[in-house]
């Protein structure tokens, strides 16, 4: 498969970019063609403009996202790994779903019409890997918006055929080197099985 892995976490020594390296190699080992995009080291803008709001509906990105509209377009499955912050997304990744996942490149809404029409329908897979500082239980009650909006909003968007998985360690701030350990095997195991 054609595997965009999409990074999004300001310390390039941080747990989470491991988990990037491991989730890679994993999908390389595994014969996948693999295309990684760390939004920090890139220096991603997750900010949209007053102009990019007011012509939200008009298709197409701003020229300087075009090659991170050419890789959602490219793939046919897709892994974001980041930490959850506040029960959510870091706003680097935010914005790159607000400025990148827009009208012409994620969907369409055509004239007289009040449903968007997906546009990503080569997009089958998608994986979340990250993390929680609080435990499975609070995250529960708190409702993982993350998790939503991966399963209620980014995958519509996608091939109706379309299956998530959610990879997630819970009580990161408190886990020790065996844990992390044991959530790398697992990030690598859910690569190599990737269909």
């Amino acid at each position: 498969m054609r595997v965009l892995v999409v990074h999004a976490h300001p310390d390039p020594e941080s747990f989470m970019a491991a988990a990037r390296d491991r989730a890679v190699d994993a999908l390389g080992a595994a014969g996948h063609d693999v295309r990684a995009t760390d939004l920090y080291a890139d220096g991603f803008d997750p900010t949209m403009s007053a102009d990019e709001r007011r012509t939200h509906h008009v298709p197409g990105v701003v020229p300087e996202l075009q090659r991170y509209a050419d890789d959602l377009r490219w793939a046919e499955a897709l892994v974001l790994v980041y930490p959850t912050w506040w029960s959510g997304f870091p706003a680097m990744l935010k914005g790159w779903v607000d400025r990148v996942w827009v009208a012409g490149v994620a969907w369409d809404l055509p004239e007289g019409a009040n449903r968007l029409r997906p546009r990503l329908s080569n997009i089958r897979r998608i994986v979340a890997v990250t993390s929680h500082g609080s435990s499975k239980l609070i995250n529960a009650l708190e409702g993982e918006s993350g998790k939503r909006t991966m399963t209620r909003s980014i995958r519509l968007m996608c091939s109706w055929r379309t299956r998530t998985t959610w990879c997630a360690i819970y009580g990161i701030d408190t886990c020790d080197a065996a844990d992390r350990e044991r959530f790398l095997t697992r990030v690598e195991r859910t690569m190599r099985r990737l269909r």
